[in-house]
């Protein structure tokens, strides 16, 4: 989920809330169709948990929303021929492809966590979980070469559109493995 603030509240022993954010940038280069696309992720959500502690201790099972603004930018340059869709282009004639890839505005997550005490006030803690993100979807992939506007190009573009999420479609639940350094009021 990235790097963020999170406020937690805990009326009583067996219930707590808490609201939090998270950002982080990633780059990852990736092959799909014997085309390379550098990637770009932009992690950036933010969500709220309704937490239960069933010995009224440390041990938490929590579910909750986020609203996950996190887009993948692509950016492919082939320098050799390639296949689009089901044609072969020469790189003039694609140029560059490049697109977005988001997943749904609002994801579902259940996680399972500890937090233990490490001095007054400091509390660390760890959680597990998954995020229902829904699968991913490329927007707008286009080609900016020789032949970009051709109605040919534009239908291998749509095709390539469908191969590459169906290489993502995998993805439609983000594992969640965190790390939590809080201060307790």
């Amino acid at each position: 989920l990235g790097v963020g603030p999170q406020v937690a509240f805990r009326p009583g022993p067996h219930v707590g809330l808490r609201a939090n954010a998270g950002f982080l940038s990633l780059s990852r280069d990736e092959e799909v169709d014997d085309i390379n696309y550098d990637g770009e992720a932009d992690l950036n959500s933010y969500g709220a948990m309704l937490d239960w502690f069933p010995t009224g201790g440390g041990l938490r099972i929590s579910v909750g929303g986020r609203v996950n603004n996190t887009e993948i930018d692509l950016v492919g340059r082939p320098t050799t021929n390639v296949t689009v869709g089901n044609t072969t282009y020469t790189p003039q004639q694609v140029g560059t492809l490049s697109g977005t890839v988001t997943t749904d505005d609002f994801a579902p997550l259940v996680t399972i966590g500890y937090g233990g005490t490490l001095s007054e006030g400091f509390t660390i803690g760890a959680e597990l979980g998954v995020l229902f993100q829904g699968e991913p979807q490329i927007g707008d992939l286009r080609a900016t070469g020789l032949l970009a506007s051709t109605p040919q190009l534009q239908a291998d573009i749509e095709r390539e559109e469908r191969e590459i999420e169906d290489d993502l479609s995998d993805y439609d639940m983000w594992p969640i493995v965190q790390v939590e350094f809080l201060y307790r009021f």
